[in-house]
């Protein structure tokens, strides 16, 4: 599997994502361009989507929420996400299923 979003640096990676805020349900929509397109219920309000796309990776990747930083992104819906002592190829067999 080819993952255009996904870039593995010393020390974790980093996963460029699209964030639709205030969708009907948390949920991961596949690629849009070279980002991982995911939804979250939450509104772009106070952080509140930022913290829900974090918990949301941490329940769907099976990681704790303090190895999930946001680095860049802060107030756009185009962000990046470093997750420290990940492997690319680990993450990628983690999203595959919603690739389907």
């Amino acid at each position: 599997m080819s993952a255009p979003h996904l870039r593995e640096e010393d020390g974790g990676v980093y996963l460029a994502v699209k964030l639709q805020p205030r969708a009907s349900r948390n949920a991961i929509q596949g690629l849009h361009g070279q980002e991982l397109k995911i939804a979250v219920t939450a509104p772009p309000v106070d952080s509140a989507a930022n913290a829900a796309l974090v918990e949301f990776l941490s329940q769907t990747l099976g990681i704790s929420r303090s190895r999930i930083q946001l680095v860049r992104g802060q107030t756009s819906r185009h962000k990046s996400i470093f997750i420290a002592s990940a492997r690319a190829q680990d993450l990628a067999k983690s999203l595959e299923p919603y690739f389907r």
